[in-house]
């Protein structure tokens, strides 16, 4: 049966993957209890997230530094191990999108928004404030600056977003499993006894940890995007705009999601990169063309010297907030929103072998951040080292808004720059919630195979539930409010990552026992029929 076929008969198949209230309703009840109290009393919401985020990236910092570290040798061995041949459908199933489509969504579901808001500024934070005791605003931690966010961008999160993604892509294609749910998948490696309510627990805590990473998109890029409403229109900031924008905003993603996977959202992506590159030439172009280069090659180095050390630097002895308030952060938001990331892409990645996942993944996606954070952030450094724009001192009195609107208007045509800008905002978060919304509402469905999408109802549902988060976040205002939640849900989802791969390398050695060792692996249309040892002949992996 073709791809185009199989999602033909997906859609009719909609009727017979009903909502799995007993996972939906209380996972709803718990964020709308940790968001309305904080949309109602923002005040005391600052000084409890600040007293939690604080206590959290202290106790468990070290441990979010050794998750993050531990995946890249896990996935590698995932990727050129005997695993790796593992393929993700039949093995004469061709990939259910094309590369370029496949990467778009890839990235821009990973990554949207938060690349675009913080690409330009956070080497400029680091320069104000650097790590290991070296003075601040001096060439050394300028040099530092235009490095640390492609540690903060690269390998490891990749890793971590990729590793969910191989379990639930061999349950789906390989077991033509007929659930998305986490807690399924980690049934295996749980106490027999107790597999059913830790496994309603895991699925909870997973949908809370979506919630959350996508919730700190929402509240870090919605007053950016008014901001520069607000500057091109000559009005005031403030909530009722950020309201109107989020609403725009929520509308755009609940089109898209109403329109499917193969419409809206891919459509949404290929769009996407189109202005994120033409952006990104923009500036290489016009701006100084050399100077980034020379900055992007010195910082490849400065990072391949350091990686360790940075990788496990919690500053014991000195308790600076560099490591927790960076590092630590990046990696319990990488945490949190891997779910996500795992669902997705396991989603769009039928036909392809864990190997090409893994490797292109990682790849792609790291070089996608490394060039994002090579370019506007080298920009914004060039601006502040040759004195042409006050951009350290606006970030410091005015924020993050200020700064990008500053940094985009010393660029030729700024009006329009600014215009395309806006719109590149727009698209990014959209194909971010959009995509969360669909794990989401796949999470949320009682039985759905890979072949289906689910109802288009449950996945607007699930936009109007992140925009109740977005709402929160932006009463209580300000980078911590975003963090915390995130941080609070990347705890408990470290030991279900571990349940992760653990179950697939179970079910691998019972599917396929000594024929491991094959040049590329594929079961048959059921698991009942492997275990009677009805293998296909394997397949060359091309």
């Amino acid at each position: 049966m073709s791809n185009d076929s199989l999602l033909a008969a997906s859609s009719r198949d909609h009727r017979t993957s009903g909502i799995y209230y007993a996972l939906l309703v209380p996972a709803m009840l718990i964020v709308l209890v940790a968001c309305i109290p904080l949309a109602l009393y923002p005040e005391d919401g600052k000084r409890i997230v600040d007293s939690v985020l604080a206590w959290i990236t202290q106790r468990f910092g070290w441990l979010f530094l050794w998750t993050g570290l531990g995946s890249l040798p896990l996935m590698a061995w995932f990727a050129f191990g005997p695993l790796g041949r593992i393929k993700f459908g039949s093995a004469d199933e061709a990939p259910e999108f094309g590369n370029l489509s496949w990467f778009a969504m890839l990235f821009c579901g990973g990554i949207g928004i938060s690349i675009v808001n913080w690409a330009f500024v956070e080497p400029l934070y680091i320069y104000m404030s650097p790590p290991l005791g070296m003075d601040a605003k001096t060439p050394t931690a300028m040099e530092w600056a235009a490095m640390y966010p492609m540690q903060h961008w690269g390998l490891v999160p990749w890793a971590l977003y990729l590793l969910p993604s191989l379990p639930i892509g061999y349950l789906l294609y390989v077991r033509r499993g007929k659930s998305m749910r986490f807690g399924e998948i980690c049934t295996g490696v749980l106490p027999a006894r107790h597999r059913g309510w830790l496994g309603r627990v895991i699925d909870i805590v997973v949908i809370l940890s979506i919630v959350g990473g996508v919730g700190t998109s929402l509240g870090l890029s919605v007053p950016l995007v008014s901001s520069l409403i607000a500057h091109q229109l000559g009005a005031g900031d403030g909530i009722v705009l950020q309201g109107t924008v989020l609403t725009i905003w929520l509308c755009l993603i609940g089109y898209s999601v109403y329109s499917g996977l193969n419409k809206g959202i891919r459509y949404l992506s290929n769009i996407n990169a189109v202005l994120a590159i033409a952006m990104l030439l923009l500036v290489l172009l016009v701006g100084p063309f050399t100077f980034l280069m020379n900055l992007a090659s010195n910082s490849m180095g400065l990072l391949a010297d350091n990686f360790f050390r940075i990788n496990l630097w919690t500053d014991p002895l000195g308790d600076g907030s560099f490591p927790r308030n960076w590092t630590i952060f990046y990696w319990a938001w990488w945490i949190a929103y891997c779910p996500m990331m795992g669902l997705f892409v396991a989603r769009i990645s039928r036909g392809r072998t864990i190997r090409q996942v893994v490797v292109h993944g990682t790849a792609w996606g790291s070089l996608g951040c490394i060039v994002f954070f090579a370019i506007w952030g080298g920009y914004a450094l060039y601006l502040e080292a040759n004195g042409i724009a006050p951009v350290t001192a606006t970030l410091d009195k005015e924020g993050i808004s200020a700064t990008v609107i500053l940094v985009l208007s010393t660029l030729p045509m700024p009006k329009l720059v600014l215009l395309l800008f806006t719109v590149l905002c727009f698209v990014f978060l959209a194909t971010t919630v959009d995509s969360a919304s669909y794990t989401l509402a796949s999470l949320a469905t009682r039985e759905i195979d890979g072949y289906q999408q689910p109802s288009r109802g449950h996945r607007v549902l699930w936009v109007a539930l992140l925009g109740v988060v977005g709402v929160g976040l932006l009463s209580v205002g300000g980078l911590k409010a975003a963090q915390i939640s995130t941080v609070i849900v990347a705890v408990p989802m470290i030991p279900v990552l571990i349940c992760l791969a653990l179950a697939l390398v179970r079910w691998a050695r019972e599917d396929f026992g000594s024929r491991i060792s094959a040049t590329s692996l594929s079961l048959p249309t059921s698991v009942r029929e492997a275990s009677q040892g009805k293998f296909p002949k394997p397949q060359e992996e091309t």
